[in-house]
């Protein structure tokens, strides 16, 4: 657990004046924010950050994050916070390099939580090799922000021949998963809700770019690559399906779920395809490199439950269907609502 002690005196919770732009802003900015994301992008503590050239393409993200509990089992929204923006990155094929962190604090927060929350982020910046650069805090008034939000948007280099695109999927291609699904949105569930299983299920949550970067030194040309968060594997495929016209076939006996999340899911009605990753991804690859692929995951740390768990045809257009353990063909379709809303 993340913990660093409120780090002046005075008030021991977030309050209006925080937002003031006065002495308890700088207060809060200097003694708590700045030492745990201090780097040389950030010491100028200018309007901005002014950060080096790099010598490829230049990718852009940015993700919001209101997730509740703040704190559950695998990780905390600050972690995710971070992990949010690397992923996305890391899905256009680059490297991470830098991020903003932008936090909205509701009057009455305890300002021991924000210090775990912060140094929470300091450590997953630094486990994914990134460096948070810029920033600005926000405070609202008690009972409008549910605790703490975190908007985070990061910058990272694309290097030359990787092009990530889903219009160039085609039929025959393969799709590969990363690793078992759904633990994230059962494990925010099981707080939320108060549930227990056995054994427990956390968060799947972890920084992708690691894991990405050896994919694409074995297989520059994935097509593409998309990280199934909110609304899963479901929502992810079939967007790809729609951007390329083509039909997406998944193979129910192949899609890895841990025993423990397939369990949960059965007991309260869920299915895992529709429940939200943030530790895992897919990627979609030609055929004669399917194998390669899959081998380079299985190696990595974080890939070791990899499967191919799916093909490209041109049966259908713009649609993401399963073939079922018995052999019939059944629709995936996106759902109307959500199933577990205020995960990420």
């Amino acid at each position: 657990m993340t913990s660093c002690p409120v780090p002046f005196d005075g008030p021991s919770e977030i309050v209006l004046g925080h937002g003031s732009g006065g002495r308890l802003t700088q207060q809060l900015i200097e003694r708590l924010i700045l030492p745990a994301f201090h780097n040389e992008w950030l010491e100028p503590l200018h309007d901005g950050a002014i950060l080096p050239p790099v010598r490829g393409r230049l990718a852009f993200s940015a993700d919001g994050h209101v997730v509740r509990p703040l704190f559950f089992p695998g990780g905390d929204i600050g972690r995710l916070a971070v992990h949010g923006t690397v992923n996305d990155l890391a899905m256009c094929g680059a490297r991470p390099l830098h991020l903003s962190v932008g936090f909205i604090l509701e009057e009455g927060l305890p300002l021991e939580t924000l210090a775990r929350v912060v140094g929470s982020m300091r450590e997953a910046a630094e486990d994914a090799g990134v460096a948070i650069v810029c920033g600005d805090t926000k405070v609202v008034e008690r009972g409008k922000g549910d605790g703490i939000f975190i908007q985070t948007s990061g910058v990272g280099e694309v290097r030359d021949g990787v092009r990530i695109d889903a219009r160039r999927v085609i039929p025959g291609d393969r799709v590969l998963l990363s690793g078992p699904i759904a633990a994230h949105g059962i494990a925010i569930l099981s707080v939320r809700d108060g549930l227990e299983f056995t054994p427990p299920i956390r968060s799947d949550t972890a920084p992708l770019s690691d894991i990405v970067r050896s994919l694409l030194d074995a297989v520059p040309d994935v097509r593409v690559m998309r990280d199934p968060t909110r609304g899963g594997v479901v929502a992810a495929l079939t967007e790809i399906a729609l951007r390329s016209g083509t039909e997406i076939r998944l193979w129910e006996e192949s899609i890895p779920v841990d025993e423990a999340v397939r369990g949960a899911c059965e007991l309260l009605g869920l299915d895992p395809l529709h429940v939200a990753s943030e530790g895992k991804f897919l990627a979609i690859v030609a055929p004669e490199e399917a194998g390669l692929a899959l081998a380079v995951l299985r190696a990595h740390p974080m890939g070791s439950g990899a499967a191919v768990i799916g093909e490209v045809t041109g049966e259908d257009r713009g649609v993401l269907t399963l073939r079922t353990r018995m052999g019939g063909r059944r629709m995936l379709d996106l759902l109307s609502g959500d199933q577990l809303p205020r995960i990420c």
